[in-house]
């Protein structure tokens, strides 16, 4: 082993030390380890910053980013609220979500069909107050799974269905690995049922800022137009098609205003309903519905077209201008450029339309306008802003376009017209361009303390090849192999490719460990079929580490996990996949 070696070995070690400890946060601690890596030497200052350049960094970033999309679209929750009554127990929710994930995995890239889900699972966390770190690492694990079961689920199986071509002149067919792959992915969903109990309990993601700040009554105004879904229903159909968490507080009628509506009452086209609830189970009613919110005819003025529309929440001051008036009385739109979109105040139910609330010191407003300006608004106003947190009421709509754009990226990976970064980056830029999502929202929608861990670790983890460290584990892996029986090889093979994947990424290690696996085989005289398709399998199961593969990068931050939480759902079900993977390899890809 030479001196550059052992450094590589070295420094790879501290840092996984200090990812298990946990002390430093993530992100410091893969910058911290790139740092070392650059004085000791083993990776060069000019390829220093290159992990910002590749593949996965993109992937992953654009990924979120079309997540976020999706989940503003509106379009999962129709089929959500189909199945919603039957999601009863934690344990159905954890079951249905990693069911869907795997089965999409086996025919849409595995990170596309987690990227379409990851709303849904915040969603249902939402209406039943669970944590959606319940949900995440369990489905990500699935998307994993669901990937090795045919060739275009994971990078993993294309390679090998490659290097299989180079070797004996035929590749892999697309469902030569669904008998063992499916057999693989459905002893882990059977695991990840009751599997997922093993996570630590109490992590919280992004959205734990919106729980400490979650108000609930919310009230605002929306009218009904005449192509709404809601022309026709009761109150009582309106209050179950929101779920329960949007109360119809009044229904105003040619002026005349019913407080208070039965739940019988019938709603007709023109009507103005004052709806109570918290911002996004009432953005999500408009947008399903078809409202129409009462500001939505008059946009803020902008200054330069990257001048953005947004909203904020601020609590009207003990001096300020707006109280004892109506937003309609001081004339808030025309004087100060903003909309009133909500109202709340504690412990009192409006039943008057929204601009004709005398507004009182400790309401607070959701207010809508142009974003430089709002700060000087709010100024003005002598309101107080509250702490910054996602709130998107003005913006609902019902889309498809965020869903049919992931489904024509996912199209064009599958029959390899794009390769999945460009396919991604590309969802992203349209979504950006098509007002899916707006730049605000997409750089604060993408978890950069991820990106800068992944940007760090790709040089650092490069570094074992670089040095010839890979090479030296091939050496090693040879020759214990050719001690074992043919069992006992194809552990080795698949144990060796889930240890490296978190080094190498998955298709760096398919590209190393395939030509040695294959070479082992005929050395041994067996056929080659066996030992690649363990090294697929291995390089597509990494389930102990944030960074082998991007789908568990993805889950990382919204989920709230910890570097050291992934071995505890990770290790048992790598051992599961080992248990059940060879000898279903054995019985399928006979070694003679």
């Amino acid at each position: 082993m030479t001196y550059s070696q052992i450094l590589a070995f070295a420094v790879v070690a501290g840092m996984m030390a200090l990812f298990v400890w946990g002390r430093f946060r993530y992100d410091v601690v893969a910058a911290a380890s790139l740092l070392v890596s650059v004085l000791v030497g083993i990776v060069p200052a000019n390829k220093a910053f290159s992990g910002f350049s590749d593949d996965i960094v993109i992937i992953v970033a654009s990924a979120l980013l079309v997540s976020a999309a999706v989940a503003r679209s509106g379009v999962l929750e129709a089929g959500l609220n189909r199945i919603a009554p039957y999601l009863r127990t934690t344990q159905i929710q954890v079951v249905a979500l990693v069911a869907i994930v795997t089965l999409l995995s086996s025919f849409v890239k595995n990170i596309g069909a987690l990227a379409m889900m990851i709303p849904v699972a915040f969603q249902i966390a939402r209406r039943a107050g669970t944590p959606p770190s319940s949900f995440l690492m369990p489905m990500a694990f699935g998307s994993l799974l669901g990937g090795i079961v045919t060739l275009v689920g994971t990078s993993p199986n294309i390679i090998v269905s490659r290097v299989r071509q180079e070797i004996l002149g035929e590749p892999f067919q697309m469902f030569d690995f669904t008998p063992v792959g499916a057999g693989i992915a459905l002893a882990g969903v059977i695991f990840l049922a009751f599997g997922y109990r093993l996570l630590p309990k109490g992590r919280k993601g992004t959205v734990s800022l919106d729980e400490a700040l979650n108000i609930t009554d919310y009230v605002t105004e929306a009218r009904v137009r005449p192509e709404s879904e809601a022309v026709g229903l009761t109150v009582a159909d309106l209050h179950q098609m929101a779920n329960g968490e949007v109360k119809v507080a009044a229904i105003i009628r040619n002026e005349t205003r019913s407080s208070s509506p039965l739940p019988d009452a019938a709603i007709r086209e023109n009507d103005v309903l004052l709806l109570e609830g918290e911002p996004d189970a009432l953005e999500s009613l408009v947008a399903r519905a078809g409202l129409k919110l009462s500001h939505e005819h008059r946009r803020p003025e902008t200054d330069e077209a990257t001048d953005e529309i947004g909203v904020i929440e601020a609590i009207v001051g003990p001096n300020s201008v707006l109280t004892g008036v109506s937003a309609e009385r001081i004339a808030l739109y025309r004087r100060f450029q903003v909309n009133l979109l909500a109202v709340s105040r504690s412990g009192v139910r409006f039943n008057e339309r929204l601009r004709s609330i005398t507004l009182r010191p400790g309401d607070v407003l959701v207010l809508q306008g142009n974003l430089k300006r709002l700060p000087d608004t709010l100024k003005d106003l002598g309101c107080l802003p509250l702490a910054e947190r996602e709130i998107r009421l003005g913006n609902a709509r019902r889309s498809f376009l965020p869903l049919a754009i992931l489904a024509g990226a996912m199209a064009l990976v599958a029959v390899d017209v794009l390769p999945v970064a460009i396919a991604f980056f590309g969802a992203a830029v349209l979504l950006v361009l098509f007002g899916s999502i707006t730049l605000r929202e997409a750089y604060e929608t993408i978890e950069w303390p991820i990106i800068v861990m992944l940007g760090a670790l790709i040089p650092v983890s490069e570094a074992i090849r670089t040095t010839g460290g890979t090479d030296l584990i091939a050496a090693w892996l040879s020759s214990v192999a050719q001690m074992l029986p043919p069992t006992g090889a194809l552990v080795l093979i698949m144990v060796a490719a889930m240890a490296v994947t978190p080094f190498l990424n998955n298709a760096a290690t398919v590209l190393v460990m395939a030509p040695i696996a294959a070479s082992f085989a005929n050395q041994l005289g067996f056929r080659p079929d066996a030992f690649l398709m363990a090294v697929a399998i291995g390089a597509a199961c990494d389930f102990l580490t944030p960074i082998g593969h991007q789908c568990n990068t993805l889950v990382m931050g919204p989920g709230g996990y910890r570097f050291g939480d992934y071995w505890r759902l990770g290790l048992p079900l790598s051992a599961i996949v080992i248990v059940v993977g060879i000898p279903l390899i054995m019985l399928f890809w006979p070694l003679r």
